[in-house]
This record gives C-alpha cells, structure tokens and sequence, in this order.
C-alpha cells in the first residue's frame, strides 16, 4: 500500500512512522510519500526517520509481518502535489496553513479581546478553519483528478469541520479522526477497572462533535459502571479528564467530558490560567520548531532523539492552563502515541485487513464476529446518518437524535472496506444537546464562509458561538483576523 501523508513535514509525522514500523501495522505500507510546501521542513522529518529507521529495522515485535519478510516502509518526499498522488491508496492529511504563526495570531487576536484564545476552540478555531479548508479543498479536488479510489483520512483542525466541508466533496471517501475521544474511553475504562470487550464498543455509549463530547455509559457485564466512576473521586484523580473537572461536577452531570469542553465548563478558569502564561501555547510551539527544525536537518543519528526530546516537551506542556501551580502531566500522558494508532487502524480496516489476531492497537477494536471479518470499531467523525455514510437505503437512524443527518458528527463506528458506518447512541439530554446544535450551527456557518466566500456567515459564527455571543465582539474579531491573515479578505473577494 501506498500511504501519502499531506503535511509530510509535520512535527507528528514520525508519529505515524514509527507505528507503522512495530506492533500490529508492521508490513502494512510499503511506502510512505511525504508531502509538503517546505521543503526545508521535509529535509529535517526526513532526517528524523532515517534515523528512527535504524532503530526500527529489526523485526516486528508482534502484529501482520510477523513469519513474512519485513522491512520499514520506504520514504520519499516532494514538494508536487500531482507527483505525490499518483498512485496513491490513501492520504493521510494534517496540514496547518499559515503554519505555527498563524496558530499564535489565532490565538493572540481572542486573547486580546479578553476572549479564550484556543487554536481549536472557540475564536480561534473559526479562524483556523477559514484557512484550513479551502487548502483542504483544493486536496480533494487534487485527489478526485489523481487517485479518485483513495480514502483520506483527516487529521486537519479543526478536524470536524474541515471533514464537513469535504464530504460534499469525497462522500464516504473522507473520515475525520481525532485521538482525545479514544483515550478518554480508555483512560476512563482502566480507572473503572473495565476490561473493554475485544473487537467491540457495545459497552460504551459517547456523543458530540470534534473536541465537543461526554462518555454518557461505560458498561461491563451488563451494569454500568461510570456512574460509580464519577462518585469515586481517587479513581477520578488518576487520569486526565477526572483531574480536569471538579468530582461533585462530574457526580451531579452524569457524564465524562471531553477534555477540550474544559475550555467550556471552565471558560473563566481556562482564559485566566493562559492570561498567566508568559507565552500562548501557540507561542511557545512556534518558537520551539523554529529553533529546533534547522537542527533536526542536520544532527544525523542523533536527529530521531532530539526530536523526541522535543516531543516529550510539547506533552509536557498540553493543557497547561488547567494545571495549577506547574503542575506536571502524568507520566503515562506523556508516553506519545493515539491519533496515529487511531488512523492506521482506520487504514487497516479499510483494506480489509483488521489483523487475525483480533488487535488493531490500543485505541482500536479489531472484530471478526457477526460484523464480518476485517471490521474495527473506532470513534470517528463521520455524517450523523449511517445511509450518509454508507450510501444505505433511505430511513437510516441517525447516530445522534437532535442533530441534522448530515451533520459531521463524533461517534463509535465500524469500519470496514466499505468506510466507517455510525453506530447509534442515546438521544442527549437537553443541555448536552442544546450544546451541540449550538456549536454545530456555528460549524455550518464556517464551512459557508470558507466554501462559499461569504463574510456575513463567517460574522454570524463568530457572534453565534458559545465562548463569543456578541456580534460586537464577532465583528472586532474578524476584523483582527483579516489583518493577521492577508488571504483572508481575499476569500470574500473570490
């Protein structure tokens, strides 16, 4: 398999290689195309992996290669978007237009309105999103002229979004992945002391949108058990989303949040604690690649190790606003790894190749029961309606009641080679929901804005989101962001 990776020069992408070099993907993809617009990026994540590879060239410790010959997939790298997908069978796309300066202006624009300033979240999102998808577009539109079978699986934030915009594009083609649900269902399930069931997610019950949902049920043997989670207030204090939220919150809501809806639950807490900082996250990211990419390019055998140095710091740092006093992430936070076991086992399964051993890795669900063999079950973002998804016959249930069918949505799935079919949930009670269609208006009006040149939607978004509510505000925001971003007045002109 030809695997293309749009943002080939990515901080996360060794990430992604080092996975498919061990462990259950091994022997998956025979060769990796990394893509890029800076090529001076591509020359140091190349020189990371030829150094990762000595490392990796032994044989796999366990998964598909084992007993076949094996050998680390072979990289190349370009700056020509046509020469990249030529042959191509899928794309992984985590592409940051405006690059980390633009994440800073993101950011900073809010924070000066006495606004949160997330990249993600809020005014900066909406920000990130008008110049993440028409790049995200003009891929598409690429990959529908060059590899018109190949999937893409999106990385890109903000990530719902940006697969909204896509799917009128590339239909069932296009998954949108995101790691923070994943390892909220399993951080959750080791604190409950939940063996999770191989190749299912029967037990588990989660809704929302990308970097907007709550873990409403986490059975085991037929009782659900977070309920008694959330009561357990030591349990609750060794992992990351029980650390985040008060326990007598999280006992009267009846939920596990998301960690990002800290930044809703918490919004006074949250802006106060990066007002505190010396440096925004955006910040302090930017100025660590421009020190640390040139030397990435140069440091030979030691260029794999200084950029796990790098990378273990940037862990360090994730969430900080929520920490008090400095305090430090647990260590198993900081172990590196989910959004790309999530994205190989999504690949994985689309070629039809769950594994015979049942493992599609610690975030994925291999399953060869009644679901067929091949199939794993994933939370994904993927159309609210599984004849959406799956191009069924009409009267398909929606995965979440209250929300439009085509709605981008964030739920469990079962991929199989013919795509990630949504898998029902519980209708959310009236706050959870009212929530959700509040943000995912805001989502519809910033796909219009970015498909469609349309500055008034792009103002009504910002004035109708949650973390804004003022067209005052909304109008102060935009014009902010159309002086950090050139391009940006120019998409109302096209």
């Amino acid at each position: 398999m030809r695997l293309m990776i749009a943002g080939g020069g990515g901080f996360r992408v060794p990430l992604v290689y080092r996975a498919l070099c061990s462990g259950p993907y091994s022997g998956l993809v025979s060769e990796v195309v990394l893509f890029d617009v800076d090529g001076g990026r591509l020359a140091a994540i190349e020189a990371v992996l030829r150094s990762m590879s000595s490392e990796v060239s032994g044989a796999p410790d366990g998964g598909s290669a084992v007993g076949r010959s094996w050998r680390p997939p072979a990289v190349t790298s370009t700056t020509s978007l046509p020469g990249a997908l030529d042959g191509t069978d899928m794309v992984f796309a985590a592409i940051r237009p405006g690059g980390t300066a633009g994440r800073v202006a993101d950011e900073r624009v809010a924070q000066n309105l006495g606004l949160l300033g997330q990249e993600t979240t809020g005014a900066g999102g909406i920000s990130y999103a008008l110049r993440s998808i028409p790049a995200m577009l003009e891929l598409a539109g690429s990959m529908r002229t060059h590899c018109p079978d190949a999937w893409l699986i999106n990385f890109t934030n903000p990530a719902g979004m940006v697969t909204q915009a896509l799917v009128p594009v590339l239909g069932r083609k296009v998954i949108g992945i995101c790691d923070s649900a994943s390892a909220l269902v399993h951080r959750a399930a080791r604190a409950a002391g939940v063996p999770l069931p191989a190749g299912r997610l029967d037990g588990v019950g989660y809704y929302g949108l990308n970097h907007l949902g709550w873990l409403y049920r986490l059975e085991s043997g037929g009782r659900d058990l977070l309920p008694g989670l959330l009561a357990d207030a030591d349990a609750l204090a060794g992992f990351e989303e029980g650390r985040l939220f008060p326990q007598p919150f999280l006992r009267d809501l009846g939920l596990l949040p998301n960690e990002y809806l800290f930044y809703y639950y918490e919004a006074a807490r949250a802006a106060a604690g990066m007002r505190a900082m010396a440096r925004t996250r955006g910040e302090s990211i930017h100025g660590q690649q421009a020190e640390l990419y040139p030397r990435l390019a140069t440091a030979g055998d030691e260029a794999y190790a200084l950029w796990e140095d790098a990378r273990r710091s940037r862990e360090e740092g994730y969430l900080a606003e929520a920490r008090a006093g400095g305090e430090a992430r647990h260590p198993e936070d900081l172990a590196g790894g989910g959004y790309e076991q999530v994205a190989l086992a999504v690949m994985r399964a689309l070629a039809g190749d769950a594994g015979a051993d049942g493992d599609a890795g610690v975030d994925g669900h291999a399953r060869v029961d009644g679901a067929g063999a091949g199939a794993t079950e994933l939370i994904l973002n993927t159309p609210n309606s599984a004849g959406q998804s799956l191009a069924l016959a009409g009267g398909a249930r929606a995965a979440i009641p209250g929300l439009p069918a085509d709605a981008v949505v964030e739920v469990p799935c079962t991929v199989t080679a013919e795509g990630a079919l949504p898998i029902p949930q519980a209708r959310p009670a009236a706050p959870q929901l009212g929530l959700l269609q509040q943000v995912k208006k805001v989502e519809l009006l910033t796909v219009r804005a970015a498909t469609a040149g349309d500055r008034d939607a792009a103002l009504e978004a910002f004035a109708e989101h949650p973390l804004v509510g003022s067209a005052a505000l909304a109008n102060a925001l935009l014009t902010g962001y159309e002086g950090a971003f050139p391009d940006l007045p120019r998409l109302w002109r096209r």
